[in-house]
């Protein structure tokens, strides 16, 4: 069986890729993580999970990570950080070490949209073509926004402060982390990806008037809900202690939401799941005390 390596065990997504995996029977011997630091990684090394410290930016640290590994899942790169160099060093060492496989996941683009996100869709586009140009097999994945944090786009307590928004009707279709880390665990499992690209959009195509409707139900309390300017959104969010350009980039990716980029529903998460995903209204039933 193939060597996964899986980068960024201590996030959220590559450590439910490495607990599906082995759900999905993978043996821990077979899985490998990747992360800056090894206390964090605490939990998975006591399932039996080798785990290889390195950073994507100090390029002798993957080399020496990715000795004797089949299949690497790249987790990109946190915004405001440069991701186009460090998505590079990783792509690079994979191929010196010898690395058949390389799995990326990338933001969902609507096809012919030409949006650029500032501070990701540059170094998607350059990692993507990287990878397309290697020589390795490789699968991209396009992710959706995230049914588990929608709540960052407007706020942690709509019933008291309302949801205020450069949006209204537009959807998105969303999906949980763990259920596009179960789609991830997937791909590295079993063969057939090679050279593939998969659009993980949710089961649910939804928008922020519906988050509003939905809320409003499970507790029976209305949510406020008002349609406010890009700028407005902006202000509102940097008022409060937000630094102007985690707000400004927030505000885009409303305003791609509103405007469809999201919205596409390809059936891939679906099938690598075998089952729909979590609609919006189950997650938050889900998180209700």
């Amino acid at each position: 069986m193939s060597k996964i390596l899986v980068t960024g065990i201590t996030g959220t997504i590559g450590k439910s890729t490495v607990k599906h995996l082995l759900k999905k029977g993978v043996p821990a011997s077979k899985i490998i993580g990747f992360c800056r630091n090894k206390e964090r990684s605490a939990e998975l090394i006591a399932q039996g999970i080798e785990v290889r410290l390195g950073d994507y930016s100090d390029y002798d640290s993957l080399l020496s990570a990715f000795k004797g590994v089949d299949k690497v899942m790249l987790t990109s790169a946190v915004a405001f950080t440069d991701r186009a160099t460090q998505h590079n060093n990783v792509i690079t060492a994979a191929r010196q070490a010898g690395v058949k496989h390389v799995l990326y996941m990338a933001i969902m683009r609507k096809e012919g949209s030409g949006r650029i996100m500032p501070e990701i869709t540059e170094s998607d586009l350059l990692t993507e073509e990287l990878l397309r140009s290697s020589g390795l097999d490789h699968t991209i994945v396009y992710h959706p926004p995230f049914t588990d944090v929608l709540s960052i786009y407007y706020d942690s307590n709509p019933y008291k402060n309302g949801i205020n928004v450069p949006a209204g009707n537009g959807k998105m279709a969303p999906a949980t982390r763990d259920e596009l880390a179960e789609a991830h665990a997937e791909i590295l499992a079993t063969e057939g990806h090679e050279n593939k690209t998969y659009s993980l959009g949710g089961s649910e195509a939804i928008s922020f008037v519906d988050i509003v409707e939905i809320l409003s139900d499970i507790r029976g309390k209305p949510v406020p809900f008002l349609t406010i300017t890009a700028q407005e959104y902006i202000d509102d969010l940097v008022a409060k202690g937000t630094p102007h350009k985690v707000a400004e980039f927030l505000k885009n990716w409303i305003v791609a939401i509103d405007e469809g980029e999201f919205d596409y529903q390809s059936g891939d998460l679906e099938s690598l799941l075998g089952r729909r995903t979590t609609t919006f209204r189950a997650y938050i039933e889900s998180t209700l005390i």
